[in-house]
Order: C-alpha cells, then sequence, then structure tokens
C-alpha cells in the first residue's frame, strides 16, 4: 500500500463515519485500542487493554483499528547509533465472542506500512504555532523513511524502503473474577504468533505470551457518567530476528485510564500506557528506556452497538513512543 492509498482510506474510513448522525444510545467508557508504535516495539505481542465487562456468551464484537504513526527521533554515543524517521501505519481487523459465560475469545490481524508518509508538516507547524521544539524534525528530509540502528560500527537494523504486509497474528482470551453491573475485573492472556516479516519490521520472530489483570470501576454523576480502568501485566517473549543478543525474554506493561460520558452518545477519556525495555546492553532512550504515552480523545456511539473511538497520543517520555499517533476504532456487536 503506497502512502497516497492509506491517506485515502484513511480519509475515506473518517468521512464516511463522521457524517453519520449520532443516535441515541450508552456511551461506553472503554480502554484505546492503542499500543506503543515505536517501530522497534509495535514488532512484538503488546496486547491493548481490553474491556474489563465481557461480551455474554454467543455475542461477537468486531472492530477495524488504525494507528497513524509519525517517527522522528535522532540519538547516538561513542557506540551506537539510531534514526528513527518515518511513518507507520497499523491497520487491525479485530474480533471478540463470547465462547462460555465465562469465557471470550479473540483474535487480532494487523496488516502493517512503512513509509514516509506526509504528517511532517502539519506536526512542525503545530509545534511551531504553540512553541513545542521540533527535535530536528524541521532539518531532516521531509516525508522520509529511514530505521536504522547501529552498534560498534555495525548496522544492526536498517529500513529504507516503504512497504506493507501482514503482521504477527494475536490471540486473546479473558475470563471474568467478578462482574456487577457496568463494573467488574477480568483475568486476561493473549498468544502472538511470529506470522509477520521481521525483516521489514512487521513482526519479531518471537513468540509472545502475555497475562494481565483489567479492572473497571465507574458511576453516576449530575452530569453523565464515569468510569476509570487500569490493568497490569506481563509479557514473555522467545528470541526473535531483530536485536536477538539485545533482546529481553520478558517486559511488564500496563495501562490506566478515566472517562466522563456527559452526553448519551458522547465519552471523553485520557489514558497513560507504560511498558518497560524491550532491549537491553543500550545507552539509548529509543531502544532500552521505560515508556510512557499518553492518550486523549473520546467515543462517539451512534447506536446501542456501533461506536467510534478517536484518540491522539504524545510520548511522554520522548522518543521512547512516536512523537504522535492517532487511533480510530470503529467497532460493532451482534
Amino acid at each position: 500500500m503506497t502512502r497516497t492509498a492509506g491517506f485515502h482510506a484513511i480519509a475515506a474510513f473518517c468521512f464516511a463515519i463522521l457524517f453519520l448522525p449520532p443516535v441515541a444510545a450508552a456511551a461506553e467508557i472503554v480502554p484505546f485500542e492503542s499500543a506503543n508504535q515505536s517501530p522497534l516495539v509495535q514488532i512484538f505481542g503488546l496486547p491493548g487493554t481490553g474491556n474489563a465487562v465481557l461480551l455474554p456468551q454467543g455475542r461477537t464484537e468486531v472492530g477495524l483499528n488504525v494507528a497513524l504513526s509519525s517517527n522522528h527521533a535522532v540519538n547516538e554515543n561513542s557506540r551506537e547509533q539510531i534514526i528513527l524517521d518515518g511513518e507507520t501505519t497499523r491497520f487491525t481487523v479485530a474480533a471478540r465472542y463470547g465462547l462460555l459465560p465465562r469465557m471470550e475469545v479473540g483474535v487480532k490481524i494487523p496488516y502493517i506500512s512503512h513509509n514516509g508518509g506526509f504528517l511532517d508538516g502539519f506536526i512542525e507547524s503545530y509545534h511551531g504555532a504553540f512553541g513545542f521544539p521540533n527535535g530536528g524534525r524541521d532539518q531532516a528530509p521531509r516525508n522520509r523513511l529511514l530505521y536504522r540502528y547501529r552498534r560498534d560500527g555495525v548496522e544492526k537494523i536498517r529500513s529504507d524502503s516503504s512497504g506493507a504486509g501482514i503482521g504477527d497474528l494475536l490471540l486473546t482470551t479473558a475470563f471474568p473474577i467478578y462482574e456487577e453491573n457496568s463494573q467488574g475485573m477480568t483475568l486476561n492472556a493473549a498468544l502472538k504468533l511470529p506470522t509477520g516479516d521481521s525483516d521489514q519490521l512487521r513482526g519479531s520472530g518471537s513468540t509472545d505470551l502475555s497475562l494481565w489483570l483489567h479492572e473497571r470501576i465507574g458511576g453516576a454523576l449530575a452530569a453523565g457518567n464515569w468510569a476509570s480502568y487500569g490493568a497490569a501485566g506481563i509479557l514473555s517473549m522467545t528470541e526473535g530476528n531483530v536485536l536477538p543478543d539485545q533482546q529481553k525474554r520478558w517486559a511488564g506493561f500496563g495501562s490506566m485510564g478515566i472517562g466522563w460520558a456527559p452526553l448519551n452518545w458522547l465519552s471523553f477519556k485520557a489514558q497513560a500506557d507504560a511498558h518497560t525495555p524491550f532491549f537491553s546492553d543500550s545507552d539509548l532512550k529509543e531502544i532500552a528506556a521505560n515508556a510512557v504515552q499518553l492518550i486523549v480523545g473520546g467515543t462517539i456511539s451512534f447506536s446501542e452497538r456501533t461506536a467510534l473511538d478517536i484518540g491522539v497520543s504524545e510520548d511522554l517520555i520522548v522518543n521512547t513512543s512516536p512523537d504522535v499517533a492517532f487511533y480510530f476504532t470503529l467497532r460493532t456487536r451482534f
């Protein structure tokens, strides 16, 4: 998929949805379908938080997730040099199904495109308007794709040609610990299979298993409803093909979020995602530092079954996740 085709697909998706009139519905406050989209992190099996209230037996939810991220990070020391400059678009078809009264299963199939993109000019103008630093973005070639890491004079990673393809398949399951109205806690598990091309940074080459707990609480306010949620877990990985001599075999991850639904079809929410490093033996933040990103946005409910999430993220720990990422999730239940 070319970057022009990718832009047209996203524009058509947004146009078709945003001009649908919202109807009365209960605006469900659920986590963003987000995870760190750094080129060197999105290859692993960070599962996303999921929903702490499971589907009833026999019910299905399907969704299309689009994550458009713009990366620009340049760093070096006496032994290492890294450039992460480009855009990554991740299209994910996701489905989950209430298999048993107390068991949910799901699958996520990603399609990943790395390219030079089209956001550099917009981001530079945005930073300039608000007085934010560009971090050298305005001095780099416009809309360039170059993901490169050198260590001790050896080029360990290089990706500078646009391309797209299937990523690593993710299988999920969840079990309720407790449920009461719209509140609950679940035990979740996910298995990532190495179906993507690790040479093109569409997969890690590793098989990853994650386990995490997710809890949601909420209630009514004088104006609307509120909810907060949190998750924490651990991810175990076999040896992959991307920097195998530096790859860690486990990582911790977690999310926290809060939301407010002032109207029955509209909610606003903010969420922080964090994880420990996936690589070691490096002094570069882009390789071996803890990462935290903040996502803000909301949900438009078009019916009791169908909703659209829109979010934008910023890297709270600079250069450990993309400068900016846009998240769109259209989901429906039947």
